[in-house]
């Protein structure tokens, strides 16, 4: 069995806990004294707390340290798979509606769609920067742009990733509209249809709407609730299959939460070296930190171009801001031709509304305020789920971005719930539409991404009475 550095301490706080001895509320040692009270690095300390919080033992509070759980979950162990790497054909129903608001109306309260919502978005911003635009830049915006991009956004974005040791050359760096057409540009670039691809598990459903499209047969890799995406069933499943690429959110995974540690990216990044694999990371949240600095990606740490990187200012600025971009690394050449197949140019309007908030501070400014809110939604959420909802509820909590990874207990008539909740007007997004393999039926994932106005709250309480 595996010994992970953490548990020097984690054991102590875990025993204690579990014996009676710190009760709910309690305050636990900071950061910095564990560190030097077992002369350890920060990264294992802080390893060891994202543990205990995933146990549902600890929780955090931004700016003010990690505390017992008002409700902890002293029974919970950490869940092992006996899953195989099966190659499964990618054949898939369609849940769109599951996770947009097309088809909910105002009469809803949406914790389903994955977008910022209306009161956090930087409306203001957004809108008059872009009347700017216009004004300064008139019928230009109606030609077409570079199919590459604008060279000044380009080296805007190239300027904000070396602040997080990621090292972009302009050449391989294709903006796209939004990150779904980045990983379609990138899949295409790399597989062809029948090609064998291993995805995190679970999965968010666009990224396994593009997968079906492209006729692509995929290996779901578990992502442990514990330590991240399981590299060594990456491992196993390699000896017996050709790979050709791998699908992962490093950072603040979607719908779990998870940031993987600088190690485990580069553990990942050595299979792909082994085998010669292309890794497609996703940095969609990258930005969306509770605390400590911006996360590294694994391209950082790459150096023969196997990696393709993307993103999209979709879920940091508005959803409507459909801008993101791709460094396809040695693939860039087929990438190229695959973007300008799909349109030649992206909104010039959105290429230079964003390259003038990059340019300033503005960009940064709103980020910032807006992950310290997240930071909160994302407590005020568990508080609300721990409170409400049943009492072998297990949930995790999230190191950034805007999603939580809710399971129900096995008693649970799943069907019924989310019956109920349609009749009370809530939704969440069911587990299920996660996986090809149907893994997650008694999960679903809720987005804390908008105000928690007194309708959303009772909406929340009123679905946790009804799994009761």
């Amino acid at each position: 069995m595996k010994v992970y550095k953490f548990e020097a301490f984690t054991s102590a706080i875990e025993k204690n806990i579990r014996e009676g001895i710190f009760k709910p509320g309690h305050k636990l040692p900071s950061v910095r004294e564990l560190k030097a009270q077992y002369e350890t690095s920060i990264s294992t300390i802080q390893q060891g707390y994202d543990y205990l919080v995933a146990t549902g033992l600890v929780e955090s509070v931004p700016k003010s340290g990690y505390y017992v759980a008002n409700r902890p979950d002293i029974s919970r162990k950490k869940e092992k798979t006996n899953r195989k790497p099966i190659v499964r054909d990618a054949v898939f129903k369609h849940h769109l509606e599951l996770i947009t608001s097309m088809m909910a109306g105002r009469k809803y309260a949406e914790f389903n769609v994955a977008a910022p919502g209306d009161l956090l978005m930087p409306q203001k911003l957004i809108l008059r920067t872009m009347q700017q635009v216009i004004r300064e830049e008139g019928a230009g915006l109606l030609r077409y742009y570079p199919s590459n991009g604008s060279t000044k956004l380009k080296s805007q974005i190239i300027k904000k990733a070396a602040a997080y040791q990621t090292m972009l050359h302009p050449d391989e760096l294709l903006i796209t509209d939004g990150a779904l057409q980045a990983l379609y540009i990138a899949l295409s670039a790399v597989c062809n249809a029948g090609d064998v691809i291993a995805v995190e598990s679970p999965c968010v459903f666009s990224a396994l709407e593009v997968i079906r499209v492209l006729q692509l047969r995929v290996i779901e890799i578990p992502v442990d609730p514990l330590t991240g995406f399981d590299i060594a069933f990456l491992k196993k499943a390699c000896r017996h299959n050709t790979i050709k690429a791998i699908v992962v959110t490093p950072n603040f995974h979607n719908p779990t939460g998870i940031l993987l540690t600088d190690e485990q990216k580069q553990d990942l990044l050595a299979v792909g070296h082994l085998h010669n694999i292309a890794i497609i990371e996703n940095d969609i949240y990258g930005d969306l930190f509770f605390h400590g600095h911006r996360p590294t990606n694994i391209k950082s740490f790459d150096d023969s171009g196997l990696v393709l990187t993307y993103t999209s200012y979709a879920k940091t600025m508005a959803p409507g801001i459909r801008l993101g971009w791709l460094a396809a690394g040695k693939y860039t050449q087929r990438a190229e031709q695959i973007k300008f197949s799909l349109g030649s140019s992206v909104s010039p309007i959105y290429q230079e509304v964003m390259q003038r908030l990059l340019a300033g501070n503005s960009y940064d400014r709103h980020v910032r305020s807006f992950r310290m809110q997240l930071a909160k939604h994302a407590h005020f959420t568990i508080h609300l789920l721990s409170a409400h909802f049943p009492k072998n509820t297990m949930m995790l909590t999230p190191a950034g971005g805007y999603n939580i990874w809710v399971k129900m207990p096995e008693s649970t008539d799943m069907a019924d719930f989310y019956r109920q909740c349609e009749k009370i007007g809530v939704r969440f997004t069911p587990g299920y539409t996660f996986s090809f393999s149907g893994a997650f039926e008694k999960y679903f994932r809720i987005v804390f991404a908008d105000k928690f106005t007194t309708k959303r709250v009772a909406a929340i309480r009123m679905a946790g009475k009804l799994a009761r």
